[in-house]
């Protein structure tokens, strides 16, 4: 093939053959140095379900305790286009969080961020200033821009990671930016870090569905670090049980992604009622929160 495939089934089929080439690749050059290389295929349900998630964290540390360097990637061969992480950049952070990585590196044709010629060496934080001067430029080769890789250090910097966006293609250059060289860009993170739980709420799970609620709530929730009641909710949105998580809607834009403490049947009957009155629909009033501030991150 003299160029990247466009159907589904041809991008599965060079993954099936390219994947065990890459990782005979990756043994060879690591044996030299006395390691192996670990394959690790991941797909969003790996993210999505809170047990894969822990047990995909497991295998990646034994790896690294063994000796052994994971190798990770998506796994092209089974994923379908209404399952995917969408590119490299979203999985690496995903992977850096799952991980509690010390600091995320990731290696393009894209020296850094740029203004206008300059390369910047560090951008303390990740505000409309940083988004303005991406260009959105993808490489022909893979899928992601610029726009990918700041939304990326954005989502890193905000789980306490360090992220530095480089060219690959610079000599030595993992080893140049871990021993402090100035090389590309370094986005400092943010001085709150999430805990791991919340993290994988805000982050790695993928919303099972979406509560609409109204401007009081939104003020509650996002001013003054309310949790949300159901008589806030004004819309809900596909089917979910209780311990799912789902994303919480309103001014027109995601506020907050949270786990439930009730069904989507559930909030259909209780939606706008006030605590008080919760039981009488549903029989009984196992929670006064639809879902905690505990078990909420803010967006």
């Amino acid at each position: 093939m003299s160029e990247r495939p466009t159907t589904l089934p041809e991008l599965q089929a060079a993954a099936s053959v390219g994947q065990g080439k890459l990782i005979g690749a990756y043994d060879e050059c690591l044996q030299s140095k006395g390691y192996h290389a670990g394959q690790v295929l991941l797909t969003r349900e790996d993210f999505d379900d809170r047990q894969r998630y822990l047990n995909a964290r497991n295998t990646l540390r034994a790896l690294l305790r063994l000796g052994a360097v994971p190798v990770i990637n998506e796994n092209d061969t089974i994923r379908i286009d209404e399952i995917t992480f969408s590119d490299n950049d979203v999985l690496s952070v995903l992977v850096a969080s799952l991980v509690k990585a010390d600091a995320l590196i990731m290696l393009s044709t894209i020296p850094g961020l740029c203004d206008g010629e300059d390369v910047l060496d560090v951008v303390p934080e990740i505000n409309d200033e940083a988004r303005r001067l991406v260009s959105g430029a993808t490489s022909s080769g893979g899928v992601g821009g610029m726009e990918s890789k700041l939304e990326a250090a954005y989502m890193a910097c905000r789980a306490g990671i360090p992220t530095v966006i480089a060219d690959g293609r610079e000599e030595h250059v993992i080893r140049r930016i871990v021993g402090g060289e100035k090389l590309g860009t370094l986005f400092l993170a943010a001085e709150e870090k999430l805990s791991s739980r919340k993290g994988w709420i805000g982050m790695a799970a993928k919303p099972k569905g979406t509560i609409a609620i109204d401007a009081g709530a939104v003020r509650a929730v996002r001013e003054r670090g309310k949790s949300l009641l159901a008589s806030g909710i004004v819309q809900v949105d596909g089917e979910f049980r209780k311990g799912d998580v789902v994303g919480i809607t309103g001014d027109g834009s995601e506020v907050a992604r949270g786990l439930t403490n009730y069904s989507s049947d559930e909030l259909q009957r209780i939606k706008g009622l006030k605590s008080n009155q919760i039981a009488k629909a549903l029989g009984s009033k196992p929670y006064d929160e639809v879902v905690h501030r505990d078990n909420m991150l803010l967006l």
